[in-house]
């Protein structure tokens, strides 16, 4: 590969940041969000472990625009692996509760699944699907501990036991999501490709094969996490319009749109400022 590929992504990828939260602030005001480093032997499957936890007079609603990550989330309300979801999806939290879950880095749940991960591409696959009686017994064990730390000491014993095995394409995939997040001048797939070393077409087959979806996908969605997050912020749309490659104004508001649930203006209002 050229030589201009960065290092692996692991425990990087957004790690600091709420992007993908709609109205970040305003969750946060209702439940307790913290995220949990994996062991080293886990560290190159898995950017962090994170977990919810409320307790709430009134149901609060947080809507989520996804990632290009697989994340295994266990409540009481549900227990399943999350392919990349191409809209948003969102959880309504009632009472008290706690959601445990393993955000795997692009191209790090290959390894569990066994398998492309586009076949997971759009879907929410119940843990005792994948994995049968064990995944089950496993739910149940991690729903019965009530401490945060044994619980994660569940998952990473279940996930070992998976056997996992390091891929040097899965670290390669994760390293080009990363550029493309973390580069907002990158807008375009065959500047990626001509990055990566790789041609577009086999960058567009190791992001199905790895990442689940493809680089367009990928690039746009961290372009409009950009937006929301600055939009959130107070910056002008047209600036920020040219700033990440739209070709005008209105080209990014339809795609805000479509993705966040309400145009631009409307988010700006849920600001901080507000």
């Amino acid at each position: 590969m050229a030589a201009m590929m960065p290092e692996p992504a692991h425990g990087r990828l957004g790690e600091t940041r709420l992007r993908g939260w709609v109205d970040p602030y305003a969750g946060l005001a209702a439940f307790d969000f913290a995220r949990h480093p994996p062991s080293t032997a886990l560290a190159p499957y898995l950017d962090h472990f994170w977990v919810v936890t409320w307790d709430l007079a009134e149901p609060y609603e947080q809507r989520i625009v996804s990632h290009p990550t697989v994340n295994m989330t266990i409540t009481h309300d549900f227990h399943r692996i999350a392919g990349v979801i191409d809209g948003g999806f969102s959880y309504t939290m009632r009472g008290g509760g706690r959601a445990l879950g393993a955000r795997f880095s692009p191209g790090g749940f290959r390894t569990f699944l066994g398998g492309p991960v586009h076949q997971l591409t759009g879907r929410f696959a119940e843990i005792g699907e994948l994995y049968g009686t064990a995944g089950s017994a496993f739910v149940d064990r991690v729903l019965a501990e009530p401490e945060t730390a044994a619980a994660i000491a569940l998952v990473e014993s279940f996930l070992l036991d998976l056997g996992p095995v390091r891929d040097p394409l899965a670290d390669e995939a994760a390293a080009l999501v990363l550029m493309a997040e973390n580069d907002v001048t990158l807008t375009r797939v065959d500047r990626l490709a001509t990055r990566s070393g790789r041609s577009v077409r086999s960058l567009q087959r190791l992001f199905r094969d790895y990442v689940g979806i493809g680089p367009k996908w990928v690039i746009r969605r961290f372009r409009l996490h950009e937006a929301a997050e600055r939009v959130y912020r107070g910056l002008d749309l047209a600036t920020l319009a040219a700033e990440l490659g739209y070709a005008d104004q209105a080209h990014l508001t339809r795609d805000f749109t479509a993705v966040m649930g309400m145009p631009p203006s409307a988010y700006a209002r849920l600001g901080p400022a507000r």
